[in-house]
C-alpha cells in the first residue's frame, strides 16, 4: 500500500466515523420535541450541521489528494451545487449564499462557503466588466423560509458577515475599511433560508432602501 493510498484509507475511516456519528445526532433530532426541547433541539440541529459540514470539507480534499489541478473544475460544481449566485442589475451586484450565516462563536469550517464563494468571484470577474466600487454600501440580507416560525430570526451580532466581506472584497471593493464601505443589514421572508449580499455605490442606496421598504415593513412587524 503506497503513501497516498494509506492517507486516503485513514482519511476515508475518519469520515465513515463522522457519518456515524451524524446518523446518530439525526436520530436524535427526530425523537426530540422541539417545543418542550427547544434547547435541546438548537444543540443537536447545530451539531448535526457543523459536522456535516466537516464531513463536506474532508470529503472535498480528497478530492485533491492526488491531483490538485482538479480544484477549480471541483469547485465550480461546488459553488452551482450550493446554489451560489452572482448578478449584477443597474450597478447593484447581488451575491447569493446558502442558508443563513452562523454565529461567530459556533466553531465551523467556514471553508465549505468560502472556497466556492471565492471561485464564484474569480470567475465572474473574468468575463464581467466589473469596476471596483469605491464608495459603496454593503448590505446583507438574512431571508428566512416564511413556512417556519418567526421566532428563529436572530438579531445581527457576531454573525459571520466579516469573513464573508473579506472574500467579497477582494474581488469588487477598493477597500472594506469604513473610510470606503458602509454595511447595511435586514431580514426578509422567502421561500427558504439564504443570505443576499448586495453591493451598491452610496448614490444608489437610498433608491434600494425604498424600493424594500414594502418587505422590510413587513419584517418589521414580526422582529
Amino acid at each position: 500500500m503506497n503513501t497516498n493510498t494509506r492517507i486516503i484509507f485513514q482519511r476515508l475511516q475518519g469520515v465513515e466515523s463522522e457519518i456515524e456519528k451524524l446518523r446518530n445526532t439525526l436520530f436524535a433530532l427526530k425523537t426530540t420535541d422541539i417545543e418542550k426541547y427547544g434547547a435541546n433541539y438548537e444543540a443537536l440541529s447545530t451539531d448535526a450541521a457543523l459536522r456535516s459540514e466537516r464531513i463536506t470539507c474532508q470529503l472535498r480534499n480528497l478530492v485533491y489528494i492526488n491531483d490538485f489541478s482538479g480544484k477549480n473544475s471541483y469547485l465550480k460544481l461546488a459553488a452551482d451545487a450550493q446554489g451560489i449566485a452572482i448578478s449584477q442589475e443597474q450597478e447593484i451586484l447581488s451575491i447569493t449564499l446558502p442558508g443563513l450565516l452562523p454565529k461567530r462563536k459556533v466553531r465551523t469550517n467556514m471553508a465549505f462557503l468560502h472556497e466556492p464563494l471565492n471561485y464564484a468571484l474569480q470567475e465572474y470577474v473574468k468575463t464581467h466588466d466589473l469596476a471596483l466600487y469605491k464608495d459603496c454600501v454593503v448590505c446583507f440580507s438574512q431571508i428566512y423560509d416564511r413556512s417556519l416560525s418567526s421566532q428563529r430570526v436572530r438579531d445581527y451580532d457576531n454573525l459571520e458577515f466579516k469573513q464573508i466581506l473579506d472574500t467579497i472584497a477582494t474581488y469588487v471593493l477598493l477597500d472594506d475599511t469604513g473610510l470606503y464601505c458602509d454595511s447595511y443589514h435586514t431580514t426578509e421572508l422567502g421561500n427558504t433560508d439564504s443570505t443576499v449580499v448586495y453591493i451598491m455605490e452610496k448614490s444608489a442606496f437610498p433608491d434600494w432602501v425604498k424600493a424594500h421598504k414594502e418587505l422590510l415593513e413587513t419584517i418589521s412587524e414580526i422582529s
